[in-house]
């Protein structure tokens, strides 16, 4: 059986509906009003959020409107050259996560992922049900399903390494996925990109919990100034979603920018590590 956890899978529903009214109403909505369109008491839905995410859902609305990005851009962004010498990590300072990693040489990625074995489940997270898949190293992929579907997430991580056996064995990845989604414990990544795209995607890892970047940032930190657009194809290319955090980098403008598995998810991310990261 995969591993489960109904809450959290339930919690998000309902907020990718709440984020979908927040939209259409174009302005902060009474409580009352938010919770009786989900259809539930006032007092129920305050709980169910403030269980999930450790704040209001008046509070909680503000972290999911469109001018939060430009919010952050201006309160939480992160230079990501001095990021090392400010003690800032991948891991953030708000959890007990230990991220470890180890990078595929190019030899090995331009094989296709031949001689691998990838194993592949499915598990509820914070943001719905998510397809993760690893090697005997540590993670490679982690997809979230809740905008394209199982089948397209599971063919878009599997065409990433057509040379590599895949079986279906949620057990020999599930701790992993444990401490991830409760940032508690360690979790071990295996990297597996081309060398420019592991050089972004290492950038990223430096961005801490409840911070942003952009993509000239990240481009000007790897010594490749001008390519903010290769960059931008990285970071929408980086197969472990959340943990490496490429839902934390946005333009400049403080537009979300793309999000490979759909923006509400970037939204829905961002706005639940400002949550835990301010509540």
């Amino acid at each position: 059986m995969d591993a489960k956890t109904p809450d959290q899978a339930y919690h998000f529903h309902v907020m990718r509906r709440a984020i979908d009214l927040i939209d259409q109403g174009g302005e902060a909505l009474p409580l009352e009003r938010l919770a009786g369109e989900m259809g539930m008491s006032a007092a129920h839905f305050q709980r169910l959020f403030s269980a999930w995410v450790g704040v209001s859902p008046k509070r909680y609305q503000q972290y999911l409107t469109l001018g939060h990005a430009k919010t952050l851009l201006a309160q939480r962004f992160t230079t990501l050259e001095v990021a090392d010498a400010a003690g800032l990590t991948g891991t953030g300072r708000l959890h007990d996560l230990f991220l470890r990693w180890e990078a595929m040489s190019p030899g090995e990625f331009a094989r296709g992922g031949e001689g691998l074995t990838i194993y592949h489940g499915w598990f509820d997270s914070p943001f719905g049900e998510a397809l993760a898949m690893g090697t005997d190293k540590g993670l490679c992929g982690l997809a979230f399903t809740e905008e394209c579907g199982r089948a397209a997430a599971f063919d878009d991580l599997k065409a990433r390494w057509p040379g590599a056996r895949f079986e279906p064995a949620h057990e020999r990845i599930a701790t992993w996925v444990s401490a991830a989604f409760a940032e508690k414990g360690e979790t071990a990544l295996h990297m597996i990109g081309a060398p420019f795209q592991i050089k972004v995607w290492e950038a990223l890892l430096r961005v801490p919990t409840g911070h942003v970047t952009t993509y000239s940032e990240i481009a000007q930190s790897i010594g490749s100034p001008r390519a903010v657009r290769a960059v931008g194809t990285a970071v929408g290319r980086n197969p472990v979603s959340f943990l490496i955090p490429c839902h934390r980098a946005l333009r400049k403008s403080g537009a979300l920018g793309g999000y490979h598995w759909g923006l509400p998810v970037k939204r829905a991310m961002l706005a639940w590590e400002s949550a835990r990261a301010e509540g």
